[in-house]
Formats: C-alpha cells, sequence, structure tokens
C-alpha cells in the first residue's frame, strides 16, 4: 500500500495550508481516501450514524482509559472522542498483579443508539457482560452488569423498541439470541437461532425486512453474513470477503442518503488489526462488498463516502501543557494515580519510579499506538530526577519490546542502557544490549523509529536534539496475539526501579513524525 500525498501536494489540492501532520493520511485531498482510514491498531471494530456523524468503538484490551470512541463526519477522517471507561475492576489482573492482563481486558464492543442514547455492550474476559449509556458520547457514562458472559456480544434494537443481545465464540459457532428487559438491565430469556461453524464477532444489521448476521470466522480470517426473515431464522449464509480481499470482521453502516458502506478489520503483520472501509451495494438483497465494476473486495482507494469534510485526525504530538493527558495515551493497566503528575512541574509530565523489575510487569507505562508505514517517535527529557535504581525511558512496546533507557547507577551517576524484553510462554524475558554509556547531559532526545513494512525498530538518542547516535541492534517489531499484547506494536514512555521507592523521570513533549 503506497503512501499518501505529500501534505505540500495535499494543501495544494485544498488551496490552504497543510494541516499538522501524523504519519499516515487516508484523505487525499482530492475527494478520494486511501485504506486505512486509521493506519493503526483498530480492532473489532463496530461503526454506527446517528444522523450526520458517525461513531466508531474498538477493542482496548488492558490499556487504560479503555474502550476509546472516535467520531467522523465522512468515515475516513476520524477524531478520538473520549474512552467509556476510567478503569479496569473486578480482578487483581488489572493492577498488573496475579500475572497481569495482557491480551485480556476488553474485547469487541457493541455500540447501538437510541432515543437520544448511546449504548455499548462489552465483556471482559471471564467476566459478565456489561452495556454502558450515556446521552452524550463524551459522557458521563454509566453502566449495569449482566448475570452472565456473553463473549462478543451484539446489541440490538428491533423496530418495536425490543433490545437483544447476539453472541457467538469461534470454538464452536452457535449463535444464541438473549432477549433483554425494557430497561436493558437483564436477560429475560435465551434461544439459539443459527449454526456458523467457527463464527463469532457477530453484528445485526436490519434493512428492508431482512435481519442480516455478519460474522467473523477467524480461522479462516473470513467474513458471512446470514439473513433471514425472522431474528430465529431459519438463516441462509454466504461468504463475503476475507483478509486477501479486505478484512474478516465487521459489518455495514447506511449514509444519509440511504447508500450503504461496510466496515471491516484486516490483520496487518505487525502494526495489529486495521479497520477498511468500503463500499457496499445490493444484490438480490445481499450486500456486496466493493463496486459493481470490481465486486468482493475492499479498494485501496476510492471517492470519500462523503464528499466536502474537512481533514482531521486523532492527536498525536503532545507538548504536555493541559491539565490532562491527550486523548491518544493509554496506560499499559490500571495506573497509580500517585506515581505520575502534569502539574508537579506545568508544562512538563512527571513519572516516578513505579515498583517493577522490567518492563513488561512495571506499573504506569505510558502508551500510545504505532502508525504505518513507517513513525518516528521522540521525546525530550529532564534525567535530574532520576535515583539509583531507576530504569526510567522510551521505546516500543509488544512481543518485543526495545527501551533505550536512562539508568540511575549506585553511585549516582547515570547511564544509558539499550534492552530489548521479549514475550514468550514461559514468561517475559529481557536482554540487556548496551550499558553503561554515561549520561552527562541535562537534557536528552531520546528516539524510536518504527518501520513496520520492514518490521524493525531503530532506538537512538542525542544530547543537542540534532545530532543522533543509534544505541544497540534493531528491535523486531511483530504482533503475537498468543504471547505478545494482542496490539500492534505501541510506544512506550516508562519510569521504574526494582527496589520500589525510586526518582522520576521528566518528559518536555512527545513528537510523532515521518522519519
Amino acid at each position: 500500500m503506497r503512501a499518501a500525498l505529500s501534505i505540500a501536494t495535499v494543501a495544494a489540492l485544498l488551496g490552504g495550508p497543510a494541516a499538522p501532520a501524523q504519519v499516515w493520511r487516508s484523505d487525499q485531498g482530492d475527494g478520494t481516501y486511501v485504506n486505512p482510514p486509521l493506519n493503526a491498531d483498530y480492532p473489532d471494530p463496530d461503526i454506527i450514524r446517528v444522523d450526520a456523524d458517525f461513531y466508531f468503538v474498538s477493542t482496548t484490551f488492558a490499556n487504560v482509559p479503555g474502550l476509546t470512541m472516535l467520531h467522523s463526519r465522512d468515515l475516513v477522517n476520524w477524531d478520538i472522542v473520549s474512552h467509556l471507561v476510567s478503569r479496569l475492576e473486578g480482578r487483581p489482573h488489572y493492577d498488573l498483579e496475579a500475572g497481569g492482563a495482557y491480551r485480556r481486558g476488553i474485547y469487541a464492543p457493541s455500540l447501538r443508539y437510541r432515543d437520544g442514547t448511546f449504548y455499548v455492550a462489552f465483556t471482559p474476559v471471564g467476566q459478565h457482560t456489561r452495556i454502558y449509556s450515556a446521552r452524550d458520547p463524551k459522557g458521563p457514562w454509566s453502566h449495569i452488569e449482566l448475570d452472565r458472559e456473553a463473549f462478543d456480544p451484539a446489541l440490538f434494537f428491533d423496530d418495536d423498541g425490543q433490545a437483544y443481545l447476539a453472541s457467538s465464540i469461534g470454538t464452536d459457532g452457535t449463535v444464541t439470541l438473549h432477549t433483554l428487559d425494557k430497561g436493558l438491565t437483564r436477560i429475560e430469556r435465551s434461544a439459539v437461532i443459527h449454526y456458523n461453524k467457527g463464527a463469532e464477532g457477530t453484528k445485526i444489521v436490519k434493512r428492508q425486512g431482512w435481519y442480516y448476521l455478519f460474522n467473523s470466522i477467524p480461522g479462516k480470517l473470513a467474513l458471512t453474513v446470514s439473513r433471514a426473515r425472522s431474528l430465529r431464522g431459519p438463516w441462509e449464509v454466504r461468504p463475503q470477503i476475507d483478509d486477501t480481499t479486505g478484512g474478516h470482521q465487521g459489518a455495514i453502516v447506511d449514509l444519509p442518503n440511504g447508500d450503504f458502506y461496510g466496515f471491516v478489520m484486516l490483520d496487518a503483520g505487525p502494526i495489529g488489526r486495521v479497520t477498511n472501509i468500503s463500499p457496499v451495494f445490493w444484490r438480490d438483497d445481499w450486500p456486496v462488498w466493493g463496486t459493481p465494476e470490481a465486486p468482493g473486495r475492499v479498494p485501496r482507494r476510492a471517492p470519500k463516502p462523503i464528499p466536502g469534510e474537512a481533514f482531521v485526525e486523532p492527536p498525536a504530538s503532545d507538548a504536555f501543557d493541559a491539565q490532562d493527558l491527550g486523548r491518544q495515551w493509554q496506560w499499559n493497566h490500571n495506573p497509580v494515580p500517585a506515581l505520575w503528575s502534569l502539574s508537579e512541574r506545568p508544562g512538563w509530565l512527571r513519572l516516578k519510579a513505579a515498583p517493577g523489575d522490567q518492563l513488561w510487569w512495571a506499573r504506569n507505562t505510558l502508551l500510545q499506538k504505532g502508525q504505518a508505514p513507517r513513525g518516528r517517535g521522540e521525546i525530550e527529557v529532564d534525567p535530574r530526577g532520576i535515583r539509583p535504581g531507576d530504569v526510567c525511558g522510551f521505546g516500543t512496546f509488544g512481543k518485543f519490546s526495545g527501551q533505550i533507557a536512562i539508568v540511575g547507577l549506585p553511585d549516582g551517576t547515570r547511564a544509558l542502557t539499550m534492552r530489548v524484553t521479549e514475550s514468550t510462554v514461559d514468561g517475559p524475558r529481557v536482554d540487556v544490549r548496551v550499558a553503561s554509556q554515561p549520561v552527562r547531559a541535562d537534557r536528552l532526545w531520546l528516539r524510536a523509529d518504527m518501520d513496520f513494512p520492514a518490521g524493525r525498530a531503530i532506538l537512538s538518542y542525542s544530547e543537542d536534539g540534532r545530532r543522533f547516535t543509534t544505541l544497540g541492534d534493531e528491535v523486531p517489531l511483530v504482533y503475537d496475539w498468543k504471547t505478545g499484547t494482542f496490539q500492534g506494536v505501541q510506544f512506550a514512555l516508562s519510569c521504574y526501579n526494582p527496589n520500589g521507592a525510586g526518582g522520576h523521570l521528566d518528559v518536555d513533549r512527545f513528537t510523532l513524525s515521518r522519519p
């Protein structure tokens, strides 16, 4: 997939100055877009339209705040509206106890809207299903918890107002329909309505008297659609698309003019799972992905679903001069509030050393999604608050986590190290690649260059912000749902101390750019 047009070219096409650029720009400025709209890890998508506005939620696992909601006016240009879950509750794993919760937490949310209220249903792994609600997508959100675990729940409101949850899990393929009470507080009855071998990730859509079940078939990386005149069947099933033609989990959303577009998740290598947007047309009351001229596949480039909307993107770079962290940031698990601050040194993020003997198990690691195809993350730091035993720095976070760190030595001096943590079935394994590079400067710049097509990152540092020195070998960029984080590789800011109490790292700014 080729990168988007240059910013200068886009600015010329738009007839105005260029907006601040991230790594990837889907909106080409000429009335077309290229897939994916967000070239980052936004898996298990669900998208709805409310009047002229589109809303998008996706899986966030153990990251906190969790369950990100985005907003768009054209399905191409997205910004982050809010995070619904401020803290994960109900298990010690979310506090990095009893083994941690990487690859668990929040999965496959389902988003719907009815009578002025937004609803999001999701099931934390191993816990009961929850239904969040709010009048405003920015919150505040409240929630109820049902009496059972409905895997990958699909919330659906029928024309008569009756609410349902459908659920299926890929190890089986049985689709169960749960009927909810009027207040969406409990399940009144449940019935098996369909069997689709290997199906999960259910979505329900109704159009012109037909009910449609969209299901992911993970074992085949494929998407199917089933249709029936009744929610209880009988259902006809047809294959739709797969990862060779565009993706394997998603559904469709209508436009104000009555057209439909599809949204679908694609496994995309170390960046994780991206969400593609595709035109959809109808043939004999079956949805067909793509266009009549090129059916059965998601286009690489296509006209924007709704023309004329302005370029928008989620925030990325951050000067840490606001009262709250930017919407782009998430912690690796529930943070310890006393161990970070934006107010103790205004204009700086202060990360205090959290207990932990290595990055994988350290609290208060601050994360931001990597962006493909290539992205450069850079931080500017003041290391003078680092104390003996502290390991504070910056790098990548995933199956292989590469960290360029400032280490506090016993004699009170500081040194740079480059270390790689590999997550394995036997637990994380740390390899210190470079040690004892003395630090004498009062200001340092740490950099991580991610090259997703090449599957590698390079870490470097500078004492003047201009001349950078590479530290250590290349770090692999790998997506691994079995032993990694189940996410695309992320940027990570961290500060921990194996001995417990320590000092702190002050971060002046984070900048994301094209290398």
